[in-house]
């Protein structure tokens, strides 16, 4: 999709349920308790899976979405910090007009800490972005916790534990946690419109993009 968006000028969206799974970053891949962190992963049923951009460790349940904003780029050198900026207002609004209190930005010891993160109202993390820059188009992505906080608070303890990172289990939130609906497809719909907005909007099957060359 990405390589799709910087051919063609014309930015792209996906929402998706990725499945059970952990996402390790590139820092995890090089620590030194990174074997035992996939083995903990593995045990607690989540498989585990490099990821090309975001920090640390971040566990996908049944019900977790990820989402994905393609945007064409003229220069890529410049817009980093407004594509972050508008992707977080974008996940705010969309989990609000869904009913969710959610606010910005995250507790302390939270999973993938970051700048650009969207959390209950006073509460646990709710979502986090991440963004790749190549030539000719960004990829500005990450995930939304729809409901279930138990198995993901479950697994990120000992996995992040292995990793030495600081890491509280009360920091990981949920849309229905903030009062929102539990049912990741309203959550879906919600973040496609969100993205999307007044665009004209043209479905295509994910396969029928052409392959990325890099």
């Amino acid at each position: 999709m990405l390589a799709a968006a910087g051919k063609s000028g014309v930015p792209a969206v996906r929402v998706w349920a990725p499945g059970r799974s952990l996402a390790f970053g590139r820092r995890d891949a090089h620590a030194d308790g990174y074997d035992r962190a996939k083995s903990v992963a593995r045990e607690h049923g989540f498989p585990p899976v490099e990821r090309s951009v975001g920090g640390r460790a971040v566990a996908y349940a049944e019900s977790t979405l990820a989402f994905a904003h393609a945007i064409p780029l003229d220069d890529a050198r410049t817009g980093l910090n407004d594509r972050y900026e508008s992707a977080v207002a974008t996940v705010l609004a969309a989990l609000r007009d869904a009913g969710a209190d959610v606010d910005r930005g995250e507790p302390p010891a939270s999973y993938c800490p970051g700048d650009y993160s969207v959390r209950v109202a006073g509460g646990g993390k709710v979502a986090g972005v991440a963004q790749r820059v190549r030539q000719d188009a960004a990829l500005v992505s990450g995930c939304v916790t729809v409901a279930e906080r138990g198995p993901i608070r479950a697994v990120l303890r000992p996995v992040y534990e292995a990793l030495d990172v600081p890491f509280d289990p009360h920091s990981v939130g949920s849309v229905a946690r903030a009062g929102g609906p539990a049912d990741p497809e309203t959550v879906r719909e919600a973040l496609e419109s969100g993205f999307v907005g007044d665009r004209a909007a043209d479905v295509r099957d994910v396969a029928s993009l052409p392959a990325s060359d890099d």
